[in-house]
């Protein structure tokens, strides 16, 4: 089966499996009981209709209108398929319905219009306007579009936007505006040559102009040609663009030109006429799915090419779900009676400012490109950037406010980008956040190991630019350069080289350490010390030790034991602690649940698993949560054989000694996490509420357990975090992610803020 034929069978399957369609209504409020239904329905539904009967603005307040846009059309331009009208339109706007909801949580209805007469169509939207908070206008032709858009949103006070329109206009000037700045070029001064003169063309030269572009700098080409003055075959709208000029083709009109706005149809741009366009030429082919010219072509033909298009196999992708869900959102969240040009320029600003910071690892490693950064390759943010939502919808609620259209204020900006924040972020990842926050406010200075290493340093990267921490990069100069080099990493954090010879001193000082802690612990002389100081696994830790760095993050290229035995000789057990141990943070939409001992204590007996689960609460309580200890075995409250008779006894004197921890056991896990199950147990201390800190018999079901979570991708793994040493270090899990050493570095900062 070909690519296309195949393409098509998925796309059919993908959409009529059940149930049919992309989107439905889900209930927000319980609705189990008889007394729910009483109030979700009548009689109690009678009290918010009268309040808001009173006062319409309360709408907002006792429905789901403030966070619900419609969109709308008659399928009378849908892209790439024309005029298929309203109800071959659905499947579209289902999908836009979904965008809004991934990308922004907006609910949508979406409504197909089977008219075609813009009066009627806009008494019909009109009328069905009071049940949204905003109105997403879609496919719908020009001319009639403009005149639809216009008359809308006059005459409504929620806000309006014709997404074909602004959406391309807005995405593709922010990436106007990089690309301008990568090739020194004034928007003012260059030549913009714009193919095509629909709804999306006219829309987007409508905001280069707002941007500074000068009008008579601007040719604009139909079908038929170059939109001139005289022109007698052309619109009301078209001729706002008309301009005195001698070129005729969109041939002549290319020539010493700076800028290419394709919005018309594929391959009608050939080598040649790129070939006239002065250096470092701009073309942003857009037309969809064959661009106006060929990426790989263009790129071929010259070398100084700025290239963007509407597909998302090349770089620059013009994509409106840049746009339209965070625009929507920031004008939802201050209840905009419009959206203006004010709003629309902010949101432009916003993504051509987000382009040109650090591009987070896991939006590189989603389209599978190291190192990702501003560039000629990288002039607009890429659709899965989770800040997208922050950048763009508080720029949009910010100009909203200064410019008069809000009917609600924001005074807490912080505030609101959690809320932002919270809309897109399951309790998988609030956690993480949270303690990001917290080290932003006191960042440690972080050591880490193996840092020749491309994950390591682009970790150090990011945790340096985001001030979570201060890194201290451990490793070969030379080898740290030219890592940096290969990848095209450009920051300055300082290394430290055991070899550079300002080191000699610290060396001989951290050596005479080692052989003193340990000279009657197999260090039998001071060359002993020399040779294993030598070993960075040896060094990392003294210098945490020794006051030259808060914390240690090392264990990249080793196994979990060979990077602990060093640590164990340098560092020594915290006052508190009788064992050193070790947890997993499973980050899961249930929230966090630790998990212990998955490294260290091979067959722990019961006063080992009583340390284990004093010093795992007491990594949940550092992090702000409350502990709820289950002790686990393959029986529930049997004590019957010998792994339920150990994990009994340490329940029976952690109930003695630990008497406010909530703690019980021995129990299997899927009754320690499900609420229901353990109704079964009354008698239990752990009640009815299920476990946060799963204390398992022995490591290898420990490890076991949480590397198969891991591995099914069902929650995000944190650790393994040790516990029970007196300095902030930690090991990495060998090979770690990006994501991963961010987050375990993380926990080392709190570690070293709650022991300073």
């Amino acid at each position: 089966m070909s690519k296309e034929k195949n393409l098509i069978k998925e796309a059919l399957e993908y959409h009529s499996s059940k149930p049919e369609g992309k989107i439905e209504v889900i209930p927000t409020k319980p609705h189990s009981t008889q007394r729910d239904l009483s109030l979700a329905y009548s009689p109690g539904v009678a009290e918010p209709c009268i309040e808001i009967n009173k006062k319409p603005a309360d709408s907002y307040k006792y429905t789901s209108k403030g966070n619900l846009v419609a969109v709308i059309s008659n399928g009378t331009a849908v892209l790439g398929l024309g005029n298929i009208g309203a109800e071959a339109s659905k499947p579209v706007m289902e999908g836009k319905g979904l965008l809004f909801k991934i990308f922004a949580g907006i609910n949508v209805f979406d409504i197909e219009v089977n008219e075609t007469d813009p009066n009627k169509f806009i008494e019909i939207v009109k009328s069905i306007a009071p049940t949204f908070g905003g109105i997403n206008l879609e496919d719908i032709k020009a001319p009639e579009a403009f005149e639809i858009e216009k008359r809308l949103k006059a005459e409504l006070d929620i806000p309006v936007m014709h997404d074909d329109q602004h959406g391309t206009a807005i995405i593709s000037a922010a990436a106007l505006l990089n690309a301008l700045e990568l090739s020194s070029k004034d928007i003012s001064k260059v030549k913009i040559v714009v193919s095509g003169a629909g709804a999306a063309a006219i829309s987007c030269t409508r905001l280069y102009k707002a941007l500074g572009a000068s009008p008579e700098n601007i040719l604009m080409c139909d079908s038929k040609g170059v939109i001139y003055k005289g022109r007698t075959d052309i619109n009301e709208e078209k001729k706002e663009f008309a301009v005195e000029t001698s070129d005729r083709t969109l041939e002549d009109a290319m020539k010493d030109s700076d800028v290419f706005i394709g919005l018309s149809k594929g391959n009608i741009v050939s080598p040649a006429m790129l070939m006239s366009m002065n250096a470092n030429p701009i073309v942003f082919a857009m037309a969809n799915p064959t661009p106006e010219i060929d990426y790989n072509l263009a790129i071929k033909t010259r070398k100084d090419v700025i290239m963007a298009t509407g597909r998302s196999d090349y770089p620059n992708q013009v994509n409106n779900v840049l746009g339209f869900p965070y625009i929507f959102r920031g004008a939802l969240d201050v209840r905009a009676k419009d959206i203006n040009s004010e709003m629309q320029l902010a949101a432009v600003r916003a993504l051509a400012d987000l382009a040109k910071e650090s591009v987070p690892e896991q939006v590189s490693l989603a389209y599978n490109v190291k190192n990702m950064k501003f560039g000629r390759d990288y002039i607009i943010p890429k659709p899965f950037d989770n800040r997208l939502i922050t950048r763009v919808s508080m720029a949009v609620a910010k100009a909203a406010m200064e410019t008069g259209v809000a009917q609600k204020q924001i005074t807490d900006w912080k505030a609101y980008e959690e809320e932002l924040l919270d809309r897109m972020e399951g309790a998988d990842q609030k956690l993480m956040r949270l303690m990001q926050t917290r080290a932003k406010a006191n960042p440690k200075k972080l050591l880490l190991n193996n840092a020749e290493e491309y994950n390591v340093l682009k970790a150090a990267q990011i945790l340096a630019e985001e001030g979570i921490a201060k890194p201290i990069l451990l490793g070969k100069r030379s080898k740290i350069e030219a890592t940096k080099k290969e990848y095209n990493l450009e920051f300055d954090l300082p290394i430290l080289d055991m070899d550079d010879i300002e080191n000699k001193e610290k060396f001989e000082k951290y050596a005479q350490y080692l052989y003193n802690k340990r000279q009657r612990n197999g260090i039998s002389s001071i060359y002993h010390a020399n040779r294993l100081l030598k070993s960075r696994d040896y060094y990392g830790p003294l210098a945490v030790e020794m006051g030259d760095a808060d914390a240690l993050l090392t264990g990249f290229s080793k196994s979990y034991k060979s990077s602990l035995q060093p640590i164990l000789e340098v560092i020594d057990k915290d006052k508190d602690s009788k064992k050193v141990a070790s947890s997993m943070i499973l980050i899961t939409k249930k929230g966090p649940i630790f998990i212990a001992d998955t490294s260290i204590n091979v067959e722990p007996n019961s006063e080992d698993l009583v340390e284990i689960t004093q010093l795992t609460a007491k990594l949940a309580k550092a992090l702000a949560i409350k502990p709820r200890v289950a002790l686990l075995s393959y029986e529930n409250f049997s004590n019957c054989s010998p792994i339920s008779k150990k994990v009994a006894k340490a329940v029976e004197i952690l109930h003695e000694t630990e008497p406010n921890l909530i703690v019980d056991g021995e129990m299997q896990p899927d009754f320690a996490l499900d609420e229901e199950l353990l109704n079964a147990f009354p008698f239990s201390k752990i009640g009815n509420k299920t476990a946060n800190i799963l204390i398992f018999p022995d490591l290898t079901s420990a490890n076991l357990s949480y590397k198969l979570v891991k591995g099914l991708k069902y929650a995000q793994v944190i650790g393994p975090v040790l516990m029970g040493l007196s300095q902030p270090i930690h090991i990495m899990s060998m090979r770690s992610s990006v994501e991963e050493i961010i987050s375990i570095a993380t926990i080392a900062v709190l570690d070293a803020q709650i022991r300073k």
